[in-house]
């Protein structure tokens, strides 16, 4: 997504039940917020301009900004409308500095040319640059959050940015690993392990950070932080899905990026355990056979008929139904209300 919403159309790459889900809260909830937040990123970016082209610049505008929104959220959930403390702003783009680091460093390992419907940093840039931009926004993210501590509780946050940063970086090395588990459940637990890592730990720390900041108790927070969690999971399980119905116009990217990889997706150890044996995708998984083409399209379309789709989105649903559970002893407020609306939007996305 290239051009700031407030002035364009419909892009590439963004699901209008999306816009219409988000744009509803902030308008109605976040849009001061969402101001102070917007001027918060900018100048964390600041120091960065120098090696910056258009197309990073185009992340920071575009994109969802889901998990400042949540942060917001969380935060508003527990101060009300009163005045928040910048360092609730600064932490938002903190938090969404180390999202687009992700971003650039999963298309460098997956070779992605497109991300959003663009050219990906690594496509325009090449990779050796890419990381390195990655990496400005990792430790940008990490002295923003470090720059807004101003209490001893504060320093508690900090460590939690920091074992979030370590937590990113296993995630994204545990997704590399191609050694395929005999065991089933040896299967789920390296997978939630994995995504827990890499993608619901930005979604805990959203939560418990915006809870912690607003002055929340610190059972609160973690409480928050485990909502967070339980979104994150089903958020990734969707994105899995996803990648095995929603075509190439709607996501912004390829189908079938997972298992051209031959990366263990929910639906893909579901399959597994559905289809007979040999087959192309567990030979894929294994790293024996890569899939592209024809085949890949083949492959796709087993994963669609033999009910590992279904099968991974009860288990979405699941995850959305814990993420409910722990939201219930928060105040009943709006924003808590938001949280809980943005939790069932994941889950009831259209499968196409």
């Amino acid at each position: 997504m290239t051009r700031d919403q407030s002035s364009q159309g419909p892009k590439a790459g963004t699901d209008p039940a999306a816009r219409s889900v988000l744009s509803g809260i902030v308008d109605d909830l976040l849009d001061a917020d969402m101001v102070r937040f917007r001027e918060a990123l900018h100048e964390a970016l600041r120091p960065q301009d120098p090696y910056l082209s258009d197309v990073e610049r185009r992340m920071f505008k575009g994109g969802k900004k889901i998990r400042p929104v949540m942060m917001l959220l969380a935060a508003r959930m527990m101060a009300g409308d009163g005045p928040l403390s910048e360092k609730i702003y600064k932490g938002a783009a903190s938090l969404e500095m180390l999202h687009v680091a992700t971003l650039i460093h999963d298309d460098i390992i997956d070779e992605a040319q497109m991300r959003r419907g663009l050219p990906s940093v690594s496509a325009h840039r090449g990779p050796k640059v890419a990381l390195l931009v990655g990496d400005l926004q990792f430790v940008q993210a990490i002295r923003g959050f470090a720059q807004a501590v101003d209490t001893e509780r504060d320093m508690d946050l900090v460590r939690m940015v920091l074992d979030t940063a370590f937590d990113i970086c296993r995630g994204e090395l545990d997704e590399l690993e191609r050694a395929l588990p005999a065991d089933r459940d040896d299967r789920l637990d390296r997978y939630y392990e994995t995504i827990d890592r890499k993608t619901a730990v930005l979604f805990r720390l959203a939560c418990q950070a915006g809870i912690e900041l607003a002055g929340g108790r610190t059972r609160d927070s973690r409480r928050g932080g485990f909502f967070g969690k339980s979104f994150g999971r089903a958020f990734q399980i969707m994105d899995d899905i996803l990648d095995v119905v929603q075509p190439a116009a709607q996501s912004g990217k390829a189908p079938g990026i997972d298992l051209s990889l031959g990366r263990l997706s929910l639906p893909i150890i579901h399959a597994l355990d559905r289809l007979d044996t040999p087959n192309a995708i567990e030979a894929a998984v294994r790293g024996e056979a890569p899939l592209s083409g024809a085949e890949l399209d083949a492959a796709l379309s087993e994963l669609r008929l033999c009910g590992a789709v279904e099968e991974a989105y009860e288990q979405a649903r699941a995850a959305a139904f814990e993420a409910h559970f722990y939201l219930k002893p928060f105040p009943r407020n709006a924003y808590a209300a938001a949280l809980g609306t943005l939790t069932d939007y994941v889950v009831n996305r259209p499968l196409c």
